[in-house]
């Protein structure tokens, strides 16, 4: 079978399209035929052999993967079952879902829901996944839409353009930060009421509040953002986190929190139970659907993933990409 295969030789990592051996399965495994995947940062990093990613070597990357089970010694699957695979250990030290058949864990997969086609559930991919996982926790936080704006961060990203479509579909004023001017077009057109520029926002301010804007915030970048943004977030309003493009670290004051009442939540799609999963993809395939995919995704085949990996490390990227088998 062919796969993008990350190579480690004489301490260099070398990437790119090979015909490798089809997987054999054992006890409560399944092989799946892959349908589509997606790209994303992580699998980039991945191909360059970066640590906090892959450690095993030669590795296939793909952390999300969409397909049709060709073979299954799992109780819980059968041949033909059309699943769902995102994160756990897939594409980072287990081989991913850059080749045409996968082995799998039965405990990693979830049944795609009905209204959701494989193509439609790799456009969403592990971005929706998280922007679904963000939306949802601003909601069950009691967060409505009279409440005023919602703030999303990193917006030409695949987690934050695609909670701005979830958000807008759902009623939400949305307002978008971007450091791509041209992309303002693109965002409202996803449902972005307002974009503010990055370098607008991303200031050295040191005041410890700002003036109350903000009913919630989904954070996809960290750092400063998170901390400017913070500070305008209304009475008891809610803020989710899930990346750190900007830094991993994080210097605020407690003043939102005491004076405020704010809420800050961590995202994680990775490590999810298995039922919270299967919960959001079931959202994703109704009320959080969205019909704007087609703005958001552009389809390539296996052999285009390294230029699009080479774009995606030098921070050119703004949509999410596809790949059809």
């Amino acid at each position: 079978m062919k796969a993008y295969v990350v190579e480690k030789i004489n301490d260099k990592f070398i990437s790119g399209i090979k015909e490798v051996d089809i997987p054999t399965i054992t006890n409560d495994e399944v092989l799946i035929k892959t349908t589509y995947s997606s790209l994303n940062f992580k699998d980039a990093l991945s191909s360059t052999g970066n640590k906090g990613v892959s450690r095993n070597f030669p590795h296939i990357t793909g952390i999300d993967l969409a397909g049709i089970i060709e073979e299954s010694k799992s109780k819980l699957f059968k041949k033909g079952d059309e699943v769902i695979v995102t994160g756990y250990d897939l594409g980072m030290n287990t081989n991913g879902g850059h080749s045409q058949f996968v082995k799998v864990k039965d405990t990693w997969i979830i049944k795609k829901p009905k209204n959701l086609s494989l193509k439609e559930s790799m456009s969403y991919g592990t971005a929706g996944l998280t922007a679904s996982l963000s939306v949802n926790e601003l909601i069950k936080n009691d967060i409505k839409k009279e409440d005023g704006d919602i703030l999303v961060t990193g917006a030409t990203g695949g987690v934050g353009s695609i909670a701005i479509a979830i958000l807008a579909k759902l009623g939400f004023n949305v307002i978008a930060i971007s450091a791509k001017e041209d992309k303002i077009p693109y965002l409202k057109s996803l449902g972005a009421k307002e974009v503010i520029l990055r370098s607008d926002f991303d200031t050295m301010n040191k005041k410890p509040l700002n003036k109350e804007r903000f009913a919630g915030l989904i954070d996809t970048v960290g750092g400063n953002i998170l901390n400017e943004a913070l500070k305008s977030i209304k009475y008891n309003g809610v803020a989710t986190c899930c990346g750190l493009v900007s830094s991993y670290e994080l210097h605020t004051n407690v003043f939102p929190f005491i004076l405020r009442g704010i809420r800050l939540i961590g995202i994680d799609s990775v490590e999810a139970k298995l039922e919270k999963k299967d919960l959001m993809w079931n959202k994703i395939s109704n009320e959080f659907k969205i019909k704007s995919l087609d703005k958001l995704t552009k389809q390539i085949c296996l052999d285009e993933i390294q230029e699009i990996y080479e774009q995606m490390l030098l921070g050119k990227v703004s949509a999410r990409y596809i790949i059809k088998f």
